[in-house]
């Protein structure tokens, strides 16, 4: 496998509409207002969060289960900007919406405007066919209320191409993720 480099990704974003909307270069700026830099990167693809979070809250006591998600474990908000609460944990989704070529694996890593607040975003790999918006989780891992940006940079895609085509993709193989758009839910 090797790893992706900007001709790349924009190649495949333009002629295979891999991700989508697509910016060419790194936004740093914004009707003369600085941003959390988004768009294309030297190895990677830095995604945006949407304006949609999910909030964790335990006002209901509701248990977070995996096979049997209680949607009052979360605050709904509609924001530019969402405060992550102390010690807590958000989910958003990205503004790109992407299709993974056959031979790609694709993994996400934090920003480091944002690691160095102490705010970590975890995404599982996205796998060769996965399609959809992804769903990023965030979790502030300090004391204080955290802030989160929508509409700017969030975290980084890295593309990895395999010298050949696995056997089974995630479309293959029905994945229960694919086409995902929004906040997706987790589900058994």
């Amino acid at each position: 496998m090797t790893i992706k480099s900007d001709r790349w990704i924009r190649k495949m974003a333009l002629e295979q509409n891999m991700l989508h909307p697509f910016e060419p270069a790194q936004i740093r700026n914004v009707q003369g207002e600085k941003v959390i830099s988004y768009g294309t990167s030297s190895y990677g693809y830095d995604v945006r969060c949407s304006t949609h979070f999910k909030i964790f809250t335990n006002v209901y006591s509701a248990t977070v289960d995996p096979k049997a998600f209680d949607e009052r474990s979360f605050v709904n908000i509609d924001a530019d900007v969402c405060i992550i609460p102390p010690n807590s944990f958000v989910l958003a989704s990205t503004v790109e919406y992407f299709k993974i070529p056959s031979n790609v694996l694709t993994l996400c890593v934090g920003k480091s405007t944002y690691a160095r607040c102490g705010i970590i975003v975890n995404v599982t790999p996205l796998e060769p066919e996965w399609e959809g918006h992804v769903t990023l989780e965030f979790s502030n891992t300090t004391n204080l209320p955290a802030k989160i940006y929508a509409n700017e940079g969030v975290a980084q895609m890295l593309f990895f191409e395999s010298d050949e085509v696995c056997e089974v993709s995630y479309k293959d193989r029905g994945g229960k993720y694919q086409g995902q758009t929004g906040v997706t839910l987790p589900t058994p």
